[in-house]
């Protein structure tokens, strides 16, 4: 009977030394990014005959079965899902940020209007050469704030082409390294410390993962994982030990798709697919800016071409090129200006074209054009603003639902030390209690 209890206490001591020590672990890395709360599982040791038996039971301990993660896989997933979105609200804010900064700087719309202003006080004496070369300017300056503009929105696009790029690579690095992890989880005992190390490091890089592109996971017995890119109806990225490369493809208009191998990929979520939408936001604005500068160009040299210069002669194009980026003044002399009519002689202060001129910028509605643009991108940015804000207010309400269960509660952790503290000392006591009874037996005679 003394060596029964021996042996239950010992088990007990054993059972609360181990309860001690995941206590210990979850307290040491409270915290640590990645951790999810362990708990020990032990079960009763009670076997049928022998010694010390209630009933037909014979009473032998307790029985550690090993560690428990204390991880959600709705949770989990909602976190995921959730997140993706939050990171591609934020970074498509981020781009649309850019975008307006960009055309803000530029100044083409103040431009616009300067232009327009010196040419309504040519109007006031056609002949003076001051009034004309300030016309003259404010084109130059006009056609340099379009080409700014322009350098601006090639930059936006050159960073989300590498923001891409780079992250390409970190979901290929990602996929490669969940692949291995597949291999020791396949090789891991259940319920082992190297098993619940290794699901915390699985669960962080399908986290990692969803920060970039919408996935969908599916987990085995042996707790391996299957992920799809691009949604549960996307290729699948990883199974087993296999990974697939994901790739992407720029078009000759900038904008950008992927693909698995060979099947196309289509993202929801998640910064790739933030870049995507934003190349093709980019691309639309490219146009709309070009669309500006060649009504700017058609208006000037549609009137120049109906009137004459000081000197008499007819009026040549006011500029060349096309597009914001290829837009240029190509007169080089104030004189040039066709402000007469045609057949006015020179010198004349007959300003009907330029009246003309102007009519034809507001007909075609230039600065509103120019303005438009800007109220647009305006628009746009202060509602993504407000998107990324209760996206991430529902991402972060996501992950305190997770941590809540997942997560380390230190005053709980306090409590446990101590309950293990207690049963450890009365298993020590148990044991001291069996020691006493094998004494006392080995001294009757």
């Amino acid at each position: 009977m003394s060596s029964d209890l021996l042996n239950i206490a010992a088990s007990g001591v054993r059972a609360a030394r181990a309860g001690l020590d995941v206590t210990s672990q979850n307290i040491a890395n409270a915290a640590t990014e990645g951790y999810v709360r362990r708990t020990l599982r032990q079960s009763e040791v009670a076997l049928a005959g022998g010694y010390g038996r209630v009933g037909d039971l014979s009473l032998s301990g307790v029985r550690i079965d090993g560690l428990q993660r204390n991880a959600d896989m709705f949770r989990q997933a909602e976190v995921r899902r959730t997140g993706g979105d939050a990171a591609r609200a934020a970074s498509e804010l981020n781009t649309w940020q850019n975008v307006e900064a960009a055309l803000e700087q530029a100044r083409v719309f103040p431009a616009l209007t300067q232009f327009e202003n010196a040419l309504q006080r040519l109007a006031t004496d056609p002949v003076d050469p001051s009034l004309r070369t300030a016309v003259l300017e404010d084109a130059r300056t006009l056609t340099r704030t379009f080409g700014i503009a322009a350098n601006g929105l090639d930059t936006v696009a050159a960073g989300l082409q590498f923001d891409a790029a780079a992250g390409v690579g970190q979901v290929n690095l990602f996929a490669g390294q969940l692949a291995q992890l597949n291999v020791q989880l396949a090789r891991a005992t259940p319920g082992s410390s190297d098993q619940v190390s290794l699901l915390d490091r699985r669960d962080a890089l399908l986290a990692n993962l969803s920060d970039y592109a919408d996935i969908s996971a599916s987990f085995a017995a042996d707790q391996t994982v299957t992920v799809r890119i691009g949604g549960s109806a996307g290729p699948v990225m990883v199974s087993g030990n296999s990974a697939g490369t994901l790739s992407s493809t720029t078009a000759p208009d900038g904008t950008i798709s992927f693909a698995l191998g060979a099947s196309p990929v289509t993202l929801s979520s998640g910064t790739l697919a933030a870049a995507q939408q934003g190349l093709v936001m980019v691309r639309d604005t490219r146009i709309s800016l070009d669309t500006v500068a060649d009504a700017l160009i058609a208006t000037a040299n549609g009137a120049q071409a109906t009137g004459v210069a000081l000197d008499g002669t007819p009026g040549q194009p006011m500029f060349s090129g096309s597009g914001a980026a290829g837009i240029a003044l190509a007169l080089t002399s104030g004189s040039q200006l066709a402000t007469a009519p045609a057949g006015a002689p020179a010198s004349s202060r007959d300003p009907a074209n330029l009246v003309a001129m102007r009519a034809a910028f507001d007909t075609a509605d230039i600065s509103g054009q120019a303005s438009g643009l800007l109220f647009q991108v305006a628009s746009a940015t202060q509602g993504r603003k407000l998107t990324s804000e209760a996206l991430d207010s529902i991402a972060s309400g996501a992950k305190l639902a997770l941590d809540s269960q997942a997560g380390v509660n230190l005053d709980e952790e306090a409590v446990n030390l101590v309950r293990f503290q207690q049963a450890f000392q009365a298993s020590s006591k148990a044991i001291q209690v069996a020691s006493d009874m094998f004494d006392t037996l080995l001294a009757i005679r």
